[in-house]
């Protein structure tokens, strides 16, 4: 576990060191935690450090070698603004009951991942294009284990029995293409209506999805392209420069497949069957101060009539800090 932390913490540096050398960046920290609505079990923990490079265009900014498969999709020269987000993430998903040693096998199957995603955004008058690339490992490797049993033994909460039936080891990725348009706002920008369109292939997971949000509050037009970031949890819609909001939007998602759900990609391990067809909604409040960001937000999305929706039922913060 140590040997882990210390490894993060390195590989962390080599990340942000470059990136903070630039102007105008943030960090951000994401944590998703289906506590905060009174479950401990599906998609049950998430956190996410992300790091953000805004550049407006004064000097010429690109895809990085992560992203560039997709780099052809995309306008870079005719672009007002790009966004370079680089994500480190932790995500653990459990069964109903984590208090059994040998769950179900029609339920939920143990899992851990470790993921890392770079993420391009090019930014014009009313629509954004984001591109990314997911890499990471499933498995014990992740460290999910570990993490959901020091958490639980600091709150005193029951600890995981089960994790002896998680996922195997396995490098896993995802491309990601997505567009956001915005499609009305009022006038004095205090009112818009955004619609979004983003297909992921992977052995994370591959689907094709379709959302609308709606959002009132100010200065909008600064951060309409912050919902693209919500796939990869990079972070959750932002408000910035002293600006707040609230939003509200419903998701329309066909899944083809997906690791926590399906299981090893390339050998015999616990899954179950769901539904494929999915509606997820999601609200909540983004405010900002300074140069500090808060988002805090709930999801709910079914993905099966057996598990009662459980499985993406959490509560959601991000704080973000502009350097």
């Amino acid at each position: 576990m140590l040997f882990r932390i210390r490894y993060l913490l390195t590989l962390l540096g080599l990340i942000v060191t470059p990136v903070l050398a630039e102007e105008s960046n943030w960090l951000a920290v994401t944590l998703d935690n289906d506590i905060l609505l009174g479950n401990d079990n599906g998609y049950t923990n998430g956190i996410y450090f992300s790091w953000f490079e805004v550049d407006d265009q004064n000097e010429s900014s690109h895809p990085d070698w992560l992203t560039a498969p997709l780099s052809w999709s995309v306008n870079v020269e005719s672009a007002k603004n790009t966004l370079q987000v680089y994500s480190l993430g932790q995500v653990m998903v459990t069964p109903e009951d984590i208090t059994l040693e040998n769950p179900p096998v029609n339920d939920l199957p143990y899992s851990g991942t470790l993921l890392f995603n770079s993420t391009f955004i090019t930014i014009e008058a009313s629509h954004a294009d984001a591109i990314a690339t997911v890499i990471g490992i499933v498995g014990p490797s992740s460290g999910a284990e570990e993490t959901q049993k020091w958490v639980h033994d600091l709150v005193g909460a029951d600890e995981p029995q089960g994790w002896d039936t998680q996922l195997e080891d396995e490098i896993i990725f995802q491309f990601l293409r997505g567009r956001l348009w915005r499609t009305w706002s009022r006038p004095d920008d205090r009112m818009d209506f955004l619609v979004l369109a983003e297909a992921g292939l992977g052995t994370l997971s591959s689907f094709a999805a379709s959302a609308m949000l709606y959002r009132f509050g100010s200065d909008l037009s600064s951060t309409f392209a912050t919902p693209l970031l919500i796939n990869t949890r990079s972070a959750n819609p932002a408000a910035i420069n002293g600006a707040w909001y609230f939003f509200a939007g419903v998701r329309f998602e066909y899944v083809f497949n997906a690791i926590y759900v399906d299981g090893n990609t390339y050998r015999e391990s616990r899954s179950i069957d769901y539904d494929h067809s999915q509606i997820g909604v999601t609200t909540g409040l983004a405010y900002s101060w300074e140069n500090t960001s808060i988002t805090v937000a709930l999801y709910d999305s079914n993905i099966s009539d057996d598990l009662s929706g459980e499985f993406t039922q959490f509560g959601t913060l991000t704080f973000g800090w502009r350097f």
